[in-house]
């Protein structure tokens, strides 16, 4: 079965890491996979996003508007400007912690809530993650796109289990993050994220 996955953030959230874990799973499957990510604006604060897609007779790396199975969305905003990309019943994933952009000329607050809103009214399937506390719990920031895998593996959408991910982290990762890292996909799954 063929998956369309679009990550999407802020630079420094780890958005083209989860997407490589993503792909390597997949990859050790013998899936096909075909990916690609805008980096140019990656440096922290910056517009990042990821396209992947997974499956057979994949020709393109890009995904077309309205065919995303999954948005794993690691900044509210950003996730918001890749609705597009949704199909109908698609599935999105959101941390809750807003990042004001760089760029940004205003100099009103954004504390994220009222995207978090108009997410709950545009998006049938809906997983809003309290990420903050989570990694805080966890004892790292960094494990936010590992945290947001596993709330992806464990709401059964993204088709690779937490095993794969583990094994995929193992390969792709230095051995002294394994056990952070593992931490956050047992915490996904033990607190039904």
């Amino acid at each position: 079965m063929n998956k369309n996955i679009v990550l999407c953030g802020v630079g420094g959230q780890g958005t083209v890491l989860a997407s490589k874990l993503i792909a390597a799973a997949a990859m050790k499957k013998d899936i096909e996979v075909m990916s690609a990510e805008t980096i140019g604006m990656a440096q922290r604060g910056g517009s990042v996003f990821s396209h992947l897609r997974m499956g057979e007779n994949i020709y393109s790396p890009m995904i077309a508007e309205k065919t995303a199975d999954i948005i794993l969305g690691f900044e509210p905003g950003e996730t918001v400007r890749m609705l597009p990309f949704l199909k109908d019943n698609g599935h999105v994933i959101v941390s809750r912690r807003p990042i004001m952009p760089v760029a940004a000329l205003s100099d009103k607050e954004y504390s994220g809530d009222e995207v978090i809103e108009y997410l709950k009214k545009h998006v049938n399937n809906l997983l809003v993650v309290d990420t903050e506390s989570a990694c805080e719990e966890i004892g790292s920031p960094k494990v936010l796109n590992i945290l947001l895998l596993g709330s992806a593996i464990h709401s059964g959408a993204l088709g690779i289990t937490e095993e794969e991910m583990k094994q995929a982290i193992r390969e792709r990762l230095p051995e002294r993050l394994h056990e952070i890292n593992f931490r956050a996909l047992n915490y996904a799954k033990e607190h039904n994220l």
